[in-house]
């Protein structure tokens, strides 16, 4: 084919098809475009991550949510603030190279104690995980004044109870947890390797030590968990108990 000939050559739809025509392309980049703004201005609204499906109850029907988060965090990726994902829900945080700029005015908040980090990290990796597996992984007792400030921090949460003989609750992280370590979802928790790098794991730890691999949905109850019920919510002082009026 001659370079005027192919010149002339007009695309088409493959058979099946039917080839947008150009006035409906434009009307759904303009619909794309609406849908973004108005995503934009729901999350930069919420004092907390907005969830995918509160976008897509939010925003027109038919419209794809994750394209159109992707395309706001790409607009976002150079800007003094970023669109960032935290598991399913997203937010707006400042850069993480202009955190310093923040620092003046942060509240010190008090360090958490080597046992609270320890723990925090069991959980983190283990979970579910009971009070009684994480004495057992530390080597020592959990004291009930650490775990009860780690729930105090919204890190993590009590979660079910464990099909086993006294019915053990089970912990696990919260969203509140991946959002202050800049974690899109437990799968990018440190391996062993990146552990080791930062001097987290000593060089001569045992050939067969290995880190779990943390739950890829951690809001999924496990084969081995029951949820609370707003009896367990009582009990454990989660829930106030409703009085009824004579």
């Amino acid at each position: 084919m001659t370079e005027t000939a192919s010149a002339n050559v007009i695309p088409f739809a493959a058979e099946g098809e039917t080839e947008a025509a150009p006035e409906d392309r434009a009307s759904s980049a303009i619909a794309f475009a609406e849908a973004k703004r108005m995503a934009e201005a729901l999350v930069f609204a919420s004092a907390t991550p907005v969830s995918s499906k509160a976008l897509a109850e939010r925003l027109p029907d038919g419209i794809d949510i994750p394209a159109v988060m992707a395309a706001l965090r790409k607009d976002y990726e150079a800007r003094g603030v970023n669109l960032v994902r935290v598991e399913d829900s997203w937010a707006f945080r400042t850069a993480g190279d202009l955190a310093f700029l923040m620092s003046r005015e942060a509240v010190q908040q008090k360090k958490l104690s080597r046992a609270a980090l320890e723990m925090l990290a069991v959980i983190a990796y283990h979970q579910p995980v009971t009070r009684a597996e994480i004495e057992e992984i530390r080597g020592v007792e959990t004291s009930k004044g650490t775990l009860d400030l780690l729930l105090e921090t919204g890190w993590i949460r009590m979660r079910g109870r464990r099909r086993t003989p006294g019915r053990p609750v089970t912990y696990g992280t919260t969203a509140e947890f991946l959002d202050h370590f800049g974690l899109e979802e437990l799968r990018d928790l440190p391996g062993i390797d990146e552990l080791k790098g930062a001097g987290l794991l000593s060089s001569r730890m045992p050939s067969n030590f290995s880190v779990p691999q943390p739950p890829a949905d951690p809001d999924a109850m496990t084969d081995e968990e029951d949820p609370l019920t707003d009896i367990d919510l009582e009990e454990l002082g989660l829930l106030t108990p409703q009085i009824e009026d004579d």
